[in-house]
């Protein structure tokens, strides 16, 4: 029995990290289309979104089945229950590059804002959202809950550019009141790239429950600042 089990949960890691691979992928082309205005690379996101989707159900299904089969305890138990809750937030992550590709084949993006992009830091925020992604998988894969360390500082640049954004938005259409409801548009685009950390964070969280068997959702470890 403890044969078929650990079987059955490289099965799972397996098919985690194939789901972890398909949502950095997609993450990283919704970033790089919003950063270049490439509509082309953000109808490839949107039409791969329903993989996202019916991987997340594939997942979902047989780690009932593993419940069903194994009844797993202990560290197995704490790893199938790891797994379900960072599949999850893995699709909404996916559901974010989906949302932030809609943005960039929606809008034709006009020429001044390229400095709007400059002052918003928004290649620093897709950057450190796609770090933050990597160095989560890593953590899991390799067991290192010191990683998580690094996805929480992370994930304080991306709440300060978050929090910034506001008012430079606010300057922006001052000046250029004709890019009013494109602004409206671009704030819904990094309200989704600060809750794309904040749900690496849970998967951060839930690498330390698995392998601490730590619960860190009221602790002290992902203080902000």
């Amino acid at each position: 029995m403890i044969q078929f089990i650990e079987s059955e949960l490289e099965i799972l890691r397996s098919q985690l990290n194939e789901m972890w691979s398909l949502v950095y992928n997609q993450l990283d082309r919704a970033g790089e289309a919003v950063l270049t205005n490439n509509r082309e690379l953000a109808s490839r996101v949107i039409k791969r979104e329903r993989r996202v989707n019916a991987f997340e159900l594939k997942i979902d299904r047989d780690i009932e089945e593993v419940i069903e089969l194994y009844n797993p305890v202990g560290v197995d138990l704490r790893f199938v229950l790891a797994v379900f809750k960072i599949n999850s937030n893995l699709e909404r992550i996916g559901d974010f590059a989906d949302s932030i590709a809609q943005f960039v084949h929606k809008n034709h993006i006009p020429a001044v804002d390229a400095d709007l992009y400059l002052n918003l830091r928004m290649t620093d925020m897709v950057q450190a959202t796609l770090y933050m992604l990597e160095k989560a998988k890593c953590a899991f894969n390799e067991e290192k809950v010191d990683l998580t360390s690094k996805i929480f500082e992370k994930d304080n640049l991306v709440d300060e550019i978050n929090q910034e954004a506001t008012k430079i938005m606010a300057a922006h259409i001052k000046n250029y009141p004709e890019d009013a409801e494109f602004c409206l548009d671009l704030t819904n685009v990094v309200r989704r790239l600060e809750r794309t950390g904040d749900h690496i964070t849970n998967i951060a969280e839930e690498v330390v429950f698995y392998v601490d068997a730590k619960v860190l959702k009221h602790g002290s470890i992902k203080s902000k600042g």
